[in-house]
Formats: structure tokens, sequence, C-alpha cells
């Protein structure tokens, strides 16, 4: 007979045992896995619940976002968009004459302002005058808000070029407004440039005033712009103001400074035709004028027209050419601080027109990146005609300028430029003016 060893059914009950006792513990581990993943779907159900109420919740009304405009912030609460901008400048002007205490004259070129004499500018005035100021420190704010007809813009800046202060303690200086408008669409009301000349023509100066021939003015209008593939064209009605020189009549404090009209009936009437073209970009501006006069000595009328016609060629990757040319018998108010009459009153009180003419030709060139120059020549005359108390009345001006500025880092120009003027009157008498500015700018 066959015998089992004893310890072969031990083998065999222990075996079975641990069989057992393996699937009890792989029944364990399931189900303990099974209660994670519940436990982990769980959780992720409540996250996507908060992150679906999230989207359903509106934004904090007090957070503040990136606005529609470069550099500008959105409104809280609102679609409106809104930019602070501006400058710190400050300038030290050395002029060979003095124009007077606290003149404004002597921070920026005032060419009426020169004096003049039989053989140059009189000796008592070729003292030489150092001014530091700091009133061309500039301050804007603008906003943007779209709606059904467009972005709808406004924009107000000033500077502190208003009431003159004084240089004894404080040099307090008033501020004024350079512009007030608002935009709908193609649509502009408010003060800003004239639109007789396009202002992104203008060549790049230190000195605040710039060459004599320049078309400078800024005042209330209404203006349409209509965009089109290679340009745009505008049309404007002006604020109306007539400057006369009068045969006979005493003028302000004994000078030969212009009447002003205080009888204007019609707007200054301008269209100006933006276009680029292979050369570069071209500006023509044509506008008609009413100068009209109703005083004591004289009552009358004519209208008037002018023209201004401008290019903008670039030279290379970074360097251009700009030119101007301006003429007409109505654009003597519309030349740089107001320098000639619209017109004159003759003997018989009628009104005559003053012809007058402008140009200057400027070259912009890069030496480097952070270094460029301008080179600037200009020039104006009018016909006004000689005798009597016309003689004091500016005949004709020249000018040059020369600078070179310096931006280290973006938003900073270091400038020195050399300016030269010249002013004539009816009689033949002349001045001139030698200045050496330097100035530091700062963008905000």
């Amino acid at each position: 007979m066959t015998t089992r060893p004893l310890g072969s059914k031990h083998h065999a009950w222990s075996a079975l045992a641990l069989a057992v006792s393996l699937t009890g513990a792989d029944a364990a581990a399931r189900a303990d896995t099974l209660s994670d993943l519940k436990e982990q779907t769980e959780t992720l159900r409540r996250k996507v619940n908060e992150l679906e109420d999230a989207q359903r919740k509106p934004a904090p009304t007090g957070v503040v976002t990136g606005g529609d405009i470069p550099g500008s912030f959105r409104l809280p609460g609102s679609t409106t968009s809104i930019k602070l901008g501006g400058y710190v400048k400050f300038d030290a002007v050395y002029s060979d004459i003095t124009q007077g205490v606290d003149a404004v004259a002597n921070q920026q070129t005032v060419d009426t302002a020169i004096p003049v004499g039989p053989t140059g500018t009189p000796a008592d005035h070729k003292r030489g005058q150092l001014t530091l100021h700091a009133r061309q420190t500039r301050l804007n704010l603008a906003t943007s808000t779209p709606t059904d007809y467009g972005n709808m813009t406004t924009f107000i800046e000033g500077d502190f070029f208003g009431a003159d202060g004084n240089e004894s303690v404080t040099n307090s200086n008033g501020f004024r407004i350079r512009h007030a408008y608002g935009t709908l669409g193609n649509f502009l009301a408010g003060q800003y440039w004239t639109n007789f000349f396009d202002e992104n023509t203008y060549a790049e100066t230190v000195e605040f005033g710039g060459p004599v021939g320049e078309i400078f003015i800024r005042q209330a209008q209404v203006r349409w712009t209509q965009p089109f593939a290679a340009g745009e064209w505008s049309a404007s009605m002006e604020n109306p103001e007539s400057l006369f020189a009068v045969s006979g009549a005493p003028l302000t404090a004994g000078s030969a400074t212009p009447l002003r009209s205080d009888r204007d009936r019609y707007p200054d009437i301008i269209g100006r035709l933006k276009w680029k073209n292979p050369l570069g970009t071209f500006n023509a501006a044509l506008m008609a004028r009413n100068i009209r006069i109703d005083s004591a000595t004289a009552a009358d009328a004519k209208w008037g027209e002018g023209v201004s016609l401008t290019e903008v060629i670039p030279v290379g990757n970074t360097d251009d050419f700009r030119a101007n040319f301006n003429a007409g018998n109505a654009i003597g108010r519309y030349q740089l601080s107001g320098f000639f009459p619209d017109g004159y009153v003759d003997a018989t009180g009628k009104v005559r027109l003053a012809r007058a003419k402008s140009a200057y030709a400027a070259y912009r060139h890069f030496w480097s990146p952070m270094l460029r120059s301008s080179l600037i020549v200009s020039a104006s005359g009018t016909d006004t005609p000689g005798g009597g108390t016309f003689n004091g009345f500016n005949k004709s001006a020249r000018s040059a300028h020369a600078n070179l500025i310096l931006s280290p880092v973006p938003r900073v120009n270091l400038g020195m430029e050399l300016i030269y003027e010249k002013r004539t009157v009816v009689d033949g008498d002349f001045g001139t003016l030698h200045r050496v500015q330097l100035a530091a700018q700062y963008f905000f």
C-alpha cells in the first residue's frame, strides 16, 4: 500500500488558504480603486460647475483693463478707453538781443517782436538775454468709445504759454487750451489745427515758434474727413477773424499792430486733399475767406483766397525731405503768429487785399537710431503798400534752423538748435535775431 506523507496534505490546505486570502485582498483593492475614482469624478464635476458659474457671473466692476487705443485703459463699467499723455520740456534759450522783461519772445521766436531800425536791430536791444523756462510742458487727455456710427473720440490738450507770469519768484504761467475737440466717425467739431495745413508735415525743431514760412493756427471749426484708397479729402468751416492795416488811422499804442475786425459774418471755408503718391505724401489745400471791416473809419468787405501745397518725401530708410509753399490774398492771419495783415484799408475806406506768399524746405537726417538732425530754411513776404502808418507793418521775413537731437532712450529727447531770423518792415527797417537753444523733453 502506498502511503502519502503528512506534509503533502498540509501544503494543500496552505495553498487554498493563500488563494482565498489573495482573492479577498484583490477584491478590497478593487473596491478602494472604485471609491477613489468616484471621489475624483465628483471633484472634477464640482470644478466644472465652478468654472461654468464663473463664466456666467459679470466681471468685477472695479477691475481696470487695457483700452482700445495704445497706452489707454478701459473706464471700469464702460466701453470708453482713456489715455493720459503729454510731456515735460525744459528750455534754455540764449539770444543776442533782448525783447523786454518777462517777454514771451525771449522764450520762443515771435517774429513780430524782433526790434528793427534803419541799420538793423537798435543798439539798446543788443544786450543779450538768457532765459530758462518750462512753459512748453504739455498735458492731454484722449478718450475713445465705440458706437454704431464709428468711434466717438475726444481730445483736450493744453500747455503753459497762457497768461505770462514773472521770473522774480515762482515763474508761474497760465495754462491755456491748445486743442479741445470731439469726433464721431468722420465728423469733427471743436478747436484743432486748421484744415489749411497738415500738421503731420511740420519740420522737427527744438524751439517752439518754428520757421517763418509755416502755416500755424489753431481755431474752432467743424470738419468732415473722408478716407479713400490713396489718402483722404476733408472740408471745414472755421472761425473767422480779419486783421487790417488802416491808412491814416491810429493803431494800438501808436505801433504797427493790425486792427482786428469784430464784424465777421462768414466762416473761413477750407478744403484739403491728402494723397499718398509714389514720391511720398502730398497735401493741397484751398481756402476762401471774407475779409471784412466795419469801423468808424471804414465799412467794406472782399472775398479772398489762398492755396497751400506740401510734399513729404522719404529718403532711404530713415531720412525725409519736406517742402511747403503758400500763396494768396487772404492768408495773412494764417502765417506764423499772424505775421501779416489780411488786407489794408486805403484813404477812401475801401478794403484792399494783401497778396502774400511763403515757403520752407527741410531735410531730416538720422545719424544713428538715437541721433538725428534737421536743417530748415524759410521765407515769407507780402505786398502791403508803403507810406504813412503802413511803414511799420511787416514786409518780409527769413529764417534758418539747424539742430541736433539725441534720444538716448525711448520717450526722451535732448536737443540743441541754432536759429537765425530776419524781419523787414514796409519802410525798409530791419532787425535780426541769433539764438542758441538747449532742451530736454520727457514724454509720458
